[in-house]
């Protein structure tokens, strides 16, 4: 059941991520100011109320599952964990709100726009970064081999 409910949360927790990454990014390239404030709004509700949760939930889960376990695999997930959390609370979040805030007032500024290419690189990080624990996380059950060296 543990397992279930975690790649559940991970792949919601993914799916969040990239959805924000890339209607950000077609919303910046093809829409108007008034896209663009609706993208920041629904990024923050119910967006974050999709991903908090389900980022918890991976956390939670991945912790249990891998509390008797060992290996290179496992080691290189907890490795990337503190990184995808550090830019979630750092830069995802707090950015979302400003974002939000700014973009509903019609504040299009250069510190508007900092602000978004920061949280379009942490995104990306973080989307990488989680894309490898999948992919990690379908090896360590089996899911998906290593490629063979030939």
């Amino acid at each position: 059941m543990k397992r279930t409910v975690h790649k559940l949360a991970a792949i919601a927790a993914t799916l969040c991520i990239a959805t924000f990454f890339l209607s950000t990014l077609l919303v910046e390239l093809f829409g108007s100011q008034e896209a663009i404030a609706t993208v920041k709004s629904l990024i923050v509700m119910p967006g974050l109320f999709i991903l908090v949760p389900a980022i918890a939930v991976t956390g939670a889960t991945g912790f249990a599952l891998s509390k008797n376990r060992k290996g290179r695999l496992l080691e290189a997930k907890k490795k990337r964990m503190p990184i995808i959390g550090a830019n979630g609370i750092l830069i995802l979040l707090p950015a979302a709100i400003f974002l939000d805030q700014w973009a509903s007032s019609g504040a299009f500024d250069t510190r508007f726009y900092l602000v978004q290419g920061m949280e379009l690189i942490a995104g990306a990080v973080n989307l990488a970064l989680m894309s490898l624990n999948i992919r990690d996380g379908l090896r360590l059950g089996g899911k998906l081999t290593a490629r063979s060296k030939a």
